[in-house]
């Protein structure tokens, strides 16, 4: 027999399950449906999916801005025609990306591929050394900064008129449908910045401009808005962060719109720049992890449904 004492179960005090509170019933299991989001379980991200995208499609009806944030994965991957396609139904207000975005863009429009190996490249020197890309991105943004027009908007313009795919590029179609796509450039992070044809000053004006544009459109989240951000995990965040705290600053009250991040891992920019601080003062913030070909997809087709 031990010499140590024992607790005594006898006097553990139980009660009825009907007594306690319980987390998940079965009336949110998922059911077998021939509409995925009925097929979708009440529970945990399933819930919050569900609440998102019912949040979305109110922004959409009461006519409040969409605003969408996407990296260069999202284009890369093919999905500029999902996007496309909610831009043609009315549902985007605005679009901001950054520099990877508009050379995918650019590339898929005017050659129709994009993405190179960049290990190969990286190993002999020649990564992003493209002649059409670096001369055909920078020619436009040079001549763009003269006519004071933003990165984005003179981008669209040229694919609109000059490229032979125009019609899946997201900036040439953002164009023709008089949404601004504001393109957020750090200089030094894409490969149109590695040629001597790179105009900085040219460059930093044009996205200097786009980020005046995007405030702008931030003050429209007021009361009701939806901010998307599309798998930038570092640079869109933060641009967001400081558009919101401008749009603030001038316009006073931006609270009280919904956030959410689609991205296939957990970025501490993402969750403290755009699901969690922007909303403290009014409105929620989503987080979903995904691969970007399935969950695009998903949020599009949901959006619209």
């Amino acid at each position: 027999m031990s010499r140590y004492k024992e607790i005594d179960l006898f006097q553990i005090q139980v009660k009825s399950i009907k007594e306690r509170a319980s987390k998940v019933g079965i009336e949110s299991f998922a059911r077998a449906s021939d509409g995925l989001m009925q097929s979708i379980p009440d529970i945990a991200k399933g819930a919050d999916f569900k609440e998102f995208i019912q949040l979305c499609r109110t922004a959409i009806q009461s006519r409040k801005a969409l605003i969408i944030g996407l990296g260069g994965h999202v284009v890369k991957c093919g999905l500029a025609s999902l996007l496309i396609k909610l831009m043609e139904s009315g549902a985007v207000s605005c679009l901001a990306i950054n520099g990877s975005v508009a050379i995918h863009d650019y590339e898929f429009a005017m050659e129709g591929k994009s993405s190179e190996d960049v290990s190969a490249g990286l190993a002999d020197g020649s990564f992003g050394m493209v002649f059409e890309t670096t001369y055909g991105i920078n020619s436009v943004i040079t001549q763009a900064s003269d006519a004071e027009l933003g990165y984005g908007e003179a981008l669209g313009k040229h694919l609109l008129e000059n490229a032979p795919h125009s019609e899946i590029s997201l900036l040439a179609m953002a164009y023709k449908h008089n949404i601004p796509v504001t393109a957020h450039i750090a200089l030094g992070t894409d490969i149109t910045h590695q040629t001597p044809c790179a105009d900085g000053s040219a460059i930093g004006d044009c996205s200097l401009r786009d980020f005046r544009i995007f405030c702008e459109q931030v003050k429209e989240l007021n009361n009701g808005g939806v901010y998307i951000n599309l798998g930038s995990a570092v640079l869109l965040p933060e641009v967001f962060l400081k558009a919101l705290t401008v749009a603030r600053n001038v316009y006073g009250q931006v609270q009280d719109f919904t956030t959410a991040v689609f991205d296939m891992n957990t970025h501490y920019r993402c969750l403290e720049n755009v699901v969690r601080r922007p909303v403290e003062n009014g409105g929620k913030g989503f987080y979903f992890i995904g691969q970007h070909e399935i969950m695009i997809p998903l949020l599009v087709q949901e959006i619209l449904g």
